[in-house]
C-alpha cells in the first residue's frame, strides 16, 4: 500500500475521531429506549458505525 500524506492521515484521523463518537452515542441512546424497535435499529447503527471505524483503523495498519 502506497504511503498516506499527512493531510490523508489526519482526514483519517478526523474520521476515526468521528465514527467513535457516533458509537458511543448510539450505545448510549440503545440503553436509554424504551421502545424495543427503536433500540434495535440504534444498536444496528452502533455496530454500523463500528464497522467503519474498524476499517479505517486497518488502513493505518
Amino acid at each position: 500500500m502506497a504511503q498516506l500524506t499527512c493531510k490523508e492521515l489526519s482526514a483519517i484521523e478526523d474520521q476515526l475521531g468521528a465514527e467513535k463518537l457516533l458509537v458511543t452515542k448510539f450505545k448510549a441512546y440503545a440503553q436509554s429506549c424504551q421502545d424495543p424497535q427503536l433500540k434495535a435499529k440504534c444498536e444496528q447503527l452502533a455496530g454500523k458505525h463500528q464497522s467503519h471505524y474498524d476499517r479505517l483503523l486497518s488502513c493505518l495498519n
